[in-house]
Formats: structure tokens, sequence, C-alpha cells
């Protein structure tokens, strides 16, 4: 399956919650208290958009998942403990990789770091930087997999511990 990647629109923003949901309920069948507390909540989503950061992908005309993927740093990947990054130059980052319950299986997030290098090559960027939750082994085997190295743990604003990831290419 290819999906086409493309900038969220204003108009996507009822579909990019749902998904959203679906992670969020996802999350907690499977006792994983991440986006327990409401986040990411629609004003995140539309904050996103208006950064330029926030991009879905289409099978036909279905928006199937959900990602926003900056190069305007991270301010809470400035402290990294228990471990170093593998780069200190520029980078992107991503964030909110949220994939439909339909598709999951099916290899979109996998999809979805290639179009994130692939937005890094056209700006001449050669790394990228992202964190999950620590018992999302989900998201952990598919960075692995997708060869990204696990680098130390990071603190988010509310202090929330994360484990961190690079892939330099």
């Amino acid at each position: 399956m290819e999906c086409k990647l493309r900038r969220t629109r204003d108009e996507d923003v009822i579909r990019v919650m749902e998904i959203i949901k679906q992670a969020q309920e996802y999350f907690k069948a499977r006792n994983i208290d991440q986006w327990q507390n409401g986040y990411p909540e629609k004003e995140v989503i539309k904050a996103d958009i208006q950064s330029g950061w926030s991009y879905v992908w289409k099978e036909k005309d279905k928006i199937v998942a959900t990602a926003a993927i900056s190069f305007d740093g991270e301010p809470t990947y400035d402290e990294i403990y228990n471990g170093e990054w593998l780069s200190s130059g520029e980078y992107a980052v991503i964030h909110r990789i949220c994939v439909d319950n339909e598709y999951k299986g099916l290899g979109l997030a996998s999809q979805i770091l290639d179009s994130a290098e692939s937005l890094c090559v056209d700006r001449n960027v050669h790394s990228i930087k992202i964190d999950t939750h620590r018992e999302n082994i989900s998201m952990q085997k598919s960075l692995i997999k997708n060869g990204y190295k696990y680098c130390g743990i990071i603190y988010l604003e509310d202090k929330s511990e994360r484990v961190a990831f690079e892939k330099i290419f």
C-alpha cells in the first residue's frame, strides 16, 4: 500500500482527531500512560497546521495517518540523560505519529518515517530525532526496524520521561 503525503489542511482536523482518539484508546487498552490526559487536543493540531508541521497520509480519498514533522528544533531535546544524541547539528523532529486502526500493521509507520527522511533530504538535513513513551513498545520496534538508534532519556515540559531515538542518513 502506497499512501500519498500532503500537508494537513484546516478541514482535515476532524479526521485527524478521530485517528488521535483511536490512538488514545489503543494506549488505554494496553495500559500505556501516553496521551491519557486529553493531549494532543484540537488546538495542538491547529497550531501544527499553522506552523506548517502537520502532515496526513491518504489512501485514495481517506486520511489514514497523521504526524507532525518539524525543522524548528525541540527544546526538550537540549538535555538528554543516560546517553547522548548521535549528532549535534540540524535535525528534524517527528511528533504525534498516528495510524488509523484499520491500517495498523501495513507498514504505514515506516512510510511516515521514509516521508520524513525525504522532507529532510529536500532541506539538506540528515538527522531525525524522535521520542516516545517507555511503554510504547510498538513504536520503539518500528523505530529500530527503520534504522533509528536509542540515544537516552529526555523529559517533556511537564517532566514526563520519554525514550529518545535518532537516525542519521
